[in-house]
């Protein structure tokens, strides 16, 4: 008869049964919040700028090829408005590297205004890989959900980040943010966009946050901040909080001015 005094016993920690039961739920959290801090100060990445937009938006190559072997009218006329769309893919790619070039010229010890994208497929890839063709350090922070890729391949090794709680993903995206560009999305991107501008209205942001929203058209035709502030639900003056253009040099411009004016003394983040 075996020993009952010699069955293996499973620390708490070690417990799978425990971490993935309602009751750990408050250790998943704070494991979300640790591991994160802890590998981004082992990185020196102190600040970054964020990229968000739809995980749906394809590079032109690829949206070009899907249009030649669309058949029937729907499918072409998606295959005509994904190629439409393919532009703010390149758009992205385009003004990440050059925010990762102008970054990489500081000479800083520490990573300062990293490219940083929800670490997924679309404009967040676009984001990545245009850091990633500039030879700069860049940051991916995905969402466990289903139906999607989880990350993109041009992320910088050791800078993926996979949460399962969308508010400690966001609190991350935020936390470290000294500007946010704003792509064509959906949702997810509205929802985005949305918080850090209440973040900023009830100063609970209280840092200098340059935000642009990329593709007039877009932008003009899915949200009328002019009727929000006819109607008296938001003031006039909160559309100063960003900025719409479709200018790649005209958002580098600003943003890194921006930065200069208001970020480059900061050693911390500040929320």
């Amino acid at each position: 008869m075996a020993d009952k005094r010699k069955r293996p016993v499973l620390k708490a920690y070690e417990n799978p049964d425990f971490l993935g039961s309602r009751e750990g739920r408050l250790v998943r959290i704070v494991s979300e919040y640790l591991e994160t801090q802890s590998r981004l100060e082992r990185h020196r990445i102190i600040d970054t700028i964020v990229f968000m937009g739809s995980a749906r938006v394809v590079p032109e190559k690829q949206a070009q090829q899907e249009l030649r072997k669309a058949r029937g009218k729907k499918a072409v006329e998606r295959a005509k408005m994904q190629l439409e769309m393919s532009a703010y893919y390149e758009a992205a790619s385009e003004l990440a590297a050059r925010l990762t070039k102008w970054s990489k010229e500081l000479h800083d010890s520490e990573h300062r205004f990293v490219v940083c994208t929800g670490g997924g497929p679309g404009i967040m890839e676009a984001a990545n890989r245009g850091a990633s063709l500039a030879r700069g350090v860049n940051v991916g922070m995905s969402i466990s959900i289903p139906n999607e890729q989880s990350y993109n391949s041009y992320i910088t090794h050791n800078l993926i980040f996979h949460f399962n709680y969308f508010f400690m993903r966001k609190f991350w995206l935020a936390y470290l943010a000294k500007a946010v560009i704003y792509f064509p999305g959906g949702f997810g991107t509205m929802d985005e966009l949305f918080e850090f501008l209440t973040l900023l209205k009830t100063e609970k942001m209280k840092k200098h946050l340059p935000i642009v929203l990329f593709c007039k058209k877009f932008w003009n035709d899915v949200i009328d901040f002019d009727a929000l502030v006819h109607y008296g639900t938001i003031d006039e003056e909160d559309r100063d909080y960003f900025m719409i253009t479709d200018s790649v040099d005209e958002a580098f411009v600003h943003i890194t001015e921006e930065l200069k004016k208001y970020a480059l003394a900061e050693r911390e983040p500040s929320l």
